[in-house]
């Protein structure tokens, strides 16, 4: 029997980790439902769905900083994803990082623990 992802928990909606296939960094969670499987299986480039825009979102749509599927795994309750990509463009993080966990706890308080690799500004014009 072929395992597929269970879409009827969550509310159709299951959380997608995005690792750096090469690095093993986590790079961002998102969600997917089953369009955005589907899509991101027939297309080999990763799909979410947007839970604030309620639509289909092809990952680097505006930014050009689309995720390459290189592996997929689901854990063993088939309601979680793990997609390990090849980042082009060089950053997951709609506010310029590579990686959307660019903050670290220290003391309390949380520090920024990387450089911006773009300027959202410049990118997300609208």
């Amino acid at each position: 029997m072929t395992a597929q992802p269970d879409f009827s928990k969550g509310g159709g909606l299951l959380p997608v980790i995005a690792q750096d296939a090469d690095s093993g960094r986590v790079l961002m969670l998102a969600y997917m439902n089953q369009e955005a499987w589907e899509k991101t299986l027939e297309t080999g480039t990763v799909h979410y769905w947007s839970r604030s825009r309620r639509k289909l979102w092809l990952k680097g749509e505006t930014s050009g900083h689309v995720q390459k599927v290189v592996d997929i795994l689901v854990d063993c309750d088939l309601d979680t994803i793990l997609i390990k990509v090849h980042q082009l463009g060089g950053a997951a993080c709609h506010e310029g990082y590579q990686s959307c966990f660019f903050r670290r706890l220290k003391d309390g308080t949380f520090e920024i623990t990387e450089e911006k690799v773009f300027d959202p500004k410049e990118v997300y014009k609208s």
